[in-house]
C-alpha cells in the first residue's frame, strides 16, 4: 500500500518537474537546429509566455531560412499579437520576394490587421466589387454603373493607411465626376473605358493599404431621364403658382363685387329714405298751401305716365 502511495507521488512529482521543464519540447527544437536552452524554456513560463508556441514559431521560421530571436517572439507575444501568423506572413513575403521585416510585421499585427492576408494578397491581388453608382450625364440622362476595382496590398501603407471602404468610396466618386463631365449619355455607353481610365489617373489609392492595379467598368444600365423629370416638376410647379396667383386674383374680384353689392343696398336705402319723405312734405305742402289738390293730381298722372314709359321700355 505504501509502494503504490510513493508510485503515485513519484508519478505526480514527474508530470511537475516535465511541465517546468519542457525537456521533449527542448529535444525538438534541439533537433530542428533551433538553439534554446531548457532554462529559457522554464522562465518563459514564469514570464506567462507558451513555449510551445515560441518553439513552433522558431522552427517554421529557422526551416524557412529566417533568423528569429525568441526574445522578440516573446516580446510579441505578451503583447497580445499572434506570433504564428506574423512568422507565417515573414516566410511568405520571403518566398515571393517581398520586403518585409519582423518590426514591420509585428506592428501590422498589433494594429489589428490580418498580415498574412495583407502578404497573400500582395502575391495575388484582390477584385473588389463596387455596388451600384448613380450618376447623370450633361444630356439629364440617369447611368447606373457597376465597376471592378483590382487592388493589391501596400505593405508600407497597412500601418495608418486607410481600408477597402475607402477605396469602393473614392471609386464611386470617381465614378460619378466621370458620368457626370461627359456631353452625352451615349458618349459613355459607347466608350466605357474612358471611365476607367480617367478614374486611375486620379490617383485613388492615396493614403490607403492598397495599390490600384486596375478599374474596370463591369455594367452600365440607363436609368431616369432626369432631365425630363425636372422639366415635369418645374412644369408643375409654375403651373401651381399661376393657380395659386389666379385664385387670388378671383377672390379680390368676389371682395369688390361684395363691395359694390354692398354699396349699391346703401345707395338702395338712402333712396327708400328719401321716397320715404316724399310724403311728409306733401303733407306739409298741404298744410302750408304750397301745394293744390289739383297739382297733386298732376302729379299724379306724371308718375302713372313715367311707369308706364319704363314697363314699355322694358
Amino acid at each position: 500500500m505504501e509502494l503504490a502511495i510513493w508510485i503515485a507521488v513519484g508519478a505526480v512529482a514527474l508530470i511537475i518537474i516535465l511541465w517546468f521543464f519542457p525537456v521533449a519540447l527542448w529535444f525538438q527544437a534541439l533537433l530542428s537546429g533551433v538553439h534554446i536552452s531548457l532554462i529559457q524554456l522554464v522562465l518563459m513560463r514564469w514570464r506567462g509566455v507558451n513555449p510551445k508556441t515560441i518553439v513552433m514559431a522558431m522552427i517554421m521560421g529557422t526551416k524557412a531560412g529566417l533568423k528569429l530571436r525568441s526574445n522578440e517572439l516573446e516580446a510579441h507575444y505578451l503583447a497580445k499579437g499572434n506570433v504564428n501568423k506574423v512568422v507565417m506572413a515573414l516566410i511568405s513575403a520571403n518566398k515571393a520576394n517581398i520586403n518585409l521585416d519582423f518590426q514591420s510585421a509585428t506592428a501590422i499585427d498589433l494594429a489589428g490587421r490580418d498580415v498574412l492576408e495583407a502578404v497573400q494578397m500582395s502575391v495575388n491581388p484582390k477584385v473588389i466589387d463596387t455596388p451600384p453608382v448613380t450618376a447623370v450625364a450633361k444630356d439629364g440622362i440617369q447611368l447606373i454603373a457597376k465597376a471592378r476595382v483590382t487592388v493589391r496590398t501596400n505593405i508600407k501603407q497597412l500601418v495608418g493607411g486607410s481600408g477597402e471602404e475607402t477605396v469602393i468610396a473614392r471609386v464611386g466618386e470617381g465614378i460619378v465626376s466621370s458620368i457626370g463631365s461627359a456631353e452625352s449619355h451615349k458618349m459613355v455607353l459607347e466608350n466605357p473605358d474612358s471611365i476607367s481610365k480617367l478614374v486611375l489617373n486620379k490617383g485613388l489609392d492615396a493614403g490607403t493599404a492598397f495599390e490600384i492595379l486596375s478599374i474596370d467598368i463591369a455594367d452600365i444600365d440607363v436609368g431616369k431621364n432626369i432631365g425630363a423629370v425636372l422639366q415635369m416638376d418645374q412644369a408643375e410647379a409654375d403651373k401651381n403658382i399661376a393657380q395659386a396667383r389666379a385664385e387670388e386674383r378671383r377672390a379680390m374680384a368676389v371682395a369688390q363685387e361684395q363691395e359694390m353689392k354692398a354699396k349699391a343696398q346703401e345707395a338702395r336705402a338712402r333712396v327708400i329714405e328719401a321716397e320715404a319723405q316724399v310724403p311728409l312734405a306733401m303733407a306739409e305742402a298741404f298744410r302750408s298751401g304750397n301745394l293744390g289738390v289739383m297739382d297733386y293730381y298732376r302729379m299724379k298722372n306724371i308718375q302713372a305716365d313715367t311707369d308706364m314709359r319704363e314697363n314699355i321700355a322694358k
